[in-house]
Parts: structure tokens; sequence; C-alpha cells
């Protein structure tokens, strides 16, 4: 019996008074069921010679019917209460928050299963069974019911919007294309929506190949986190066991210059006490002689006093001991002074090196490499400010502009001496150390070398030793007479590309990457090095000499805004 029920509408056991299952069902002469409650709150309290009619098919009864309980709509109605809600066909599953109702279900709304585009409307698998089975009907167009039915209805018109404006791009009824979009490029929706289809799966290819490539992405990055995460450690395993030995090594020598001193402590200790112990000896045995000798003074016994003044008077010869007064005294500040110098130079190693280490731990990036920039503006966002040191500058090299712009000079400036003044080459190098993305410009005359270089290259010394371009601490890019070579560890590659006075040097530091650029109204690649730096980079300039011409080179940075 429940399987029966399932196939049975729920609707037709519904008051159609209260929308509900029947209550105490009655039928009246018409054949319509109600609640018994329902009905006779619809007639009311009225007298027997009053006209009564039927809320559904208005049938009128003179005599008002007598009310009686139909015992067999009951039971059914009984037996569905039993069933419950979960047995109910899902195509016959009432409204629900944000469902679609069927346009041509009366009382309870049943869930529509599609709408039709060209009735526009909804309607349950019940009423749809016409647009399968009625010839005419097969030919409309179903699609999964939705709520956007009414989003094709002309709101001026109220026709269906089977015309697209490719004029104004949207979609509008035949009326509406006589009438405001005369004239205008039209199509029939269904060819615009193929058109459309075929740009929808180029787009999403796109898409989709966009994903893979994302997935790939992602699943390199998961890879390189789980390298990051075991090098970490690793490393830091490591660091730790190389400081460990190194605090180990310093403890030990420690241990050692305590264990020397207390040594030699003990030493020199042990050879004073020795020596005062013989001194302490001598005088005992002086004050004694002493003692003898002035009671032999006061003897009146001249025979005596002869017989005893030779023995007595006579000293015996005393040891050969160091002069306490001569020797100065010899302590173990000079120890305390070495120690402390040897610090001084270990504070000064791991300053250094502490650089190193903190670059090389920065320059670790778990994240995929990021496309260089393509335009000037894109290049500006990574613009810095540079100026010229001058505690650097080449004698012959006159800083100007705010120690932007070098000159080469045919006279010495008057620089003072400096530890960072290059000696031989006629080179400057910038204040600013270069990490990170960094981009800035060059406008130069002449014969000039635009550079980067660690900061602890040769100051003094031959041209591969100190000369920018010339070995493994500088890169140079090396522009003159319409020519462009570029220049690293004294090998030189000729490179062509637009002339221009102004050159864009872009700078990648973590990711190892340096670019030079023609700069013009466009900017162009002359060169592009990709390698791994170890240090901050310091920007520089190398004026060198070259006939027929040797001063008024200039090369200076811009002021980029």
């Amino acid at each position: 019996m429940a399987q029966q029920l399932i196939k049975l509408d729920r609707e037709k056991l519904s008051c159609s008074i209260c929308l509900d299952l029947l209550k105490d069902p009655v039928t009246i002469p018409c054949g319509h069921s109600y609640c018994m409650g329902c009905i006779k709150d619809c007639w009311g309290e009225e007298h027997e010679e009053k006209t009564h009619s039927c809320p559904q098919c208005r049938q009128s009864f003179t005599t008002r019917p007598v009310l009686v309980k139909s015992t067999m709509l009951a039971e059914l109605v009984e037996e569905l209460k039993k069933v419950g809600p979960q047995a109910a066909s899902p195509d016959h599953s009432y409204v629900g928050p944000g469902d679609v109702a069927c346009d041509f279900c009366s009382g309870m709304k049943v869930k529509a299963f599609k709408s039709c585009l060209v009735c526009m409307a909804s309607y349950c698998e019940q009423h749809l069974q016409p647009h399968y089975s009625v010839a005419p009907l097969k030919k409309h167009k179903l699609v999964e019911a939705t709520l956007k039915l009414q989003e094709n209805i002309c709101s001026r018109h109220d026709e269906v919007m089977k015309i697209f404006c490719r004029t104004d791009q949207k979609c509008i009824c035949y009326l509406c294309s006589m009438d405001d979009h005369k004239g205008h490029d039209t199509v029939s929706a269904a060819a615009e929506r193929a058109e459309r289809q075929k740009e929808l799966g180029v787009s999403r290819q796109k898409v989709q190949q966009r994903v893979q490539d994302r997935e790939k992405d992602v699943k390199v990055l998961q890879q390189r986190v789980e390298v990051i995460n075991h090098s970490a450690d690793k490393a830091v395993k490591d660091s730790e066991k190389i400081f460990t030995d190194l605090i180990c090594l310093i403890k030990k020598i420690s241990s050692k210059v305590k264990q020397q001193i207390r040594s030699q402590q003990t030493t020199e200790v042990s050879r004073a006490e020795e020596l005062e112990e013989k001194l302490q000896q001598e005088t005992t045995e002086l004050r004694r002689k002493d003692t003898e000798l002035e009671k032999l003074s006061h003897t009146e016994d001249h025979l005596h006093f002869l017989n005893s003044y030779p023995s007595l008077s006579h000293l015996s010869e005393s040891e050969d001991l160091p002069s306490i007064n001569v020797c100065p005294l010899s302590s173990f500040e000079g120890v305390t002074a070495a120690v402390s110098e040897a610090r001084n130079k270990l504070q000064s190693v791991l300053s250094e090196e502490w650089a190193k280490i903190s670059l090389a731990v920065t320059a670790v990036d778990a994240l995929l490499p990021q496309k260089e920039p393509g335009t000037r503006a894109e290049f500006m966002k990574y613009a810095c400010h540079l100026t010229l040191d001058p505690n650097t500058a080449h004698k012959r090299l006159s800083l100007s502009d705010r120690n932007r712009k070098a000159k080469l000079m045919a006279a010495d400036q008057s620089y003072l001496d400096h530890p960072d003044r290059f000696i031989e080459r006629w080179q400057v190098m910038t204040r600013e150390g270069l990490t990170g993305q960094c981009y800035w410009e060059v406008k130069w005359s002449g014969k000039v070398l635009i550079a980067v270089a660690y900061k602890d290259i040769s100051r003094t010394g031959t041209r591969d030793k100190c000369g920018f371009g010339n070995n493994d601490k500088s890169w140079a890019l090396e522009c003159y007479s319409g020519n462009y070579e570029f220049r690293y560890n004294n090998i030189v590659t000729c490179i062509s590309g637009p002339q221009s006075s102004r050159i864009g040097v872009y700078l990648d530091h973590r990711a190892g990457t340096l670019s030079y650029y023609s700069v013009s109204e466009t900017m162009t690649l002359l060169h592009r090095v990709q390698t791994t730096f170890t240090q901050p980079l310091y920007a520089g300039f190398w004026l060198p000499f070259w006939l027929p011409k040797t001063v008024g080179d200039t090369a200076e940075l811009c002021e980029l805004k």
C-alpha cells in the first residue's frame, strides 16, 4: 500500500482551502472534497434556505449539503502520513527555499522539473508530459528549471527577447528591433549564442590550460617547500654543529691560555720563592757575622782582636743571584692585550662574514621565478636612489650634481687618502649596496663602463684585479662610439642594439638576474646575465683612457620620478 501511495499525487489528498492534507475529509455533492472544518468555515453558520456553492467549481446547492466524513479518503490520508514525506517521489516534492515552483500546479506548489523557453513557464514532471507527447510542444526548448525566466521577457513590450543587438550588446524583442534598435546590427539570439559558444570553447581551453599550468606550479611549489624545509633543517643542524665546533675551539684555546698562564705563574712564583729563600738565608748569615764583628769591635784584648779579625772580616763569595732592582717587572698584561687583539680580529672577520651568511639566507626563494618587468612604467616600480661615494672615486674623477655625476678630468682632484679609493683605475662606486629588485638609469657620453661590483673588489693592482668587468667580482657594459660590449671575468661579448645615451639597469639580486636596456621611446634589452650573487652589489662607473679623447667623458645617475 505504501509503495502505491508513493506514486499517488499528494495534491489530490490536499484541501484546496487550507492547502494542507485533508483533516476529517468530507465530499460535497459536486464531488470535491474538503476538510470538514474548512468547508464549515467557508459556508459559515448560514440558514438552510440560503444558497451554498463549491469553492472550486462554484456549483450552487439550494439546500445546504449534509457534511459526512469520507472514510476512504480519511484512511488514505492516514496511510500517507505514516509513509512520511521522504517516501514521496522526487518528481512530486514540494517547493522549498530557492526551488523553482511549477507554474501549473494549483494548491501546494510542486518543485519544477524543467523550464520551457518558448512557453516561458516551468513545469513539474506531471505537467511537463504534454511537451513529450504533443507534437507542437515537442519542438519547444526545455532547460533545467530556472528562476531567471523573467529575465528573458522584455520589460517594455512584455515579449520574449529572441534577438541580440550587436550594436548595443544586449538582448531585445522583435518590437525593440523595429523601434529603438532600428538599423542596428541584429542577429537571432541563437546565432549570437552559437558565435559566443565558439569563443567560450576557446576561453575554456585557455582556462583549462591555465588550470593545468597552475596545478603544475602548485606541485612545483609544494616540492620546493618540501625541499626548503628539508634544506633549512639540515642547514640549522650543520650550522649549529659548525658554531658548536667554533665555540669548542674558542673554549679550548681559552683553556690553553688559562693553563699556560697558570703554569707560567707557578714557574715564576716558584723561582721567586726559591730566590727569596736564598736571600733570606744569606741575610741571616750576614746578620750573624755583623753581630760577631760588633762584639769583636768592643773587645779590649788586642791580641784576640788581631787573631779573630781576619776570619771574621772575610765575606764568603755570594751566589750569583739576579738583581731585583735591575730587572724590570714582567707581568701578564701583554697576554691580555694579545687576547684582546685576537678578539677584535675575530669580531671583524665575523662581521664581514655575517653579511655573506645573511645574504645566503635571504637568497633562498621558494616562490616561482618572477617575470621581469616589460615596460618602463613597470621598471619604475623598482627605481632606487643612488649616490656616488667620494671615498671610492679615483682622483682623476670629479663628482657633481649631489654626487650623482662623474667626469673624467685632466688633473687629479683634491681628495684625501682613503682605503676605499681606487688607485690605478679611473673608477667610482655608489654608497648604497643593492639587494632585492632594483632599477636605475645612467646617462653617458664618451666611453663609459656601467658596472655592478662586490664591495671587496680590489682598489689597487693590475687591470684584471681591480678593473670593472675583468674579474669575477664585477660585471660591466662598455658603451662607446655606437658600440656595446659586455665584460665579465675578462671575457668580452659584443652586443648589437639601438644606440641610446641612456642605459637602464635592472637587478633582481635574489633571482640572480642582471639586465641592461637601451632606453628611448621604448626599452630594448641589450644583455641579460643569469648567475648567483653571493654579496650585495654596488653600482659603479669606469671612465677609461682612450684615444683620441682622454678627458671630458661623463656618467650620470639619472633622477627617476
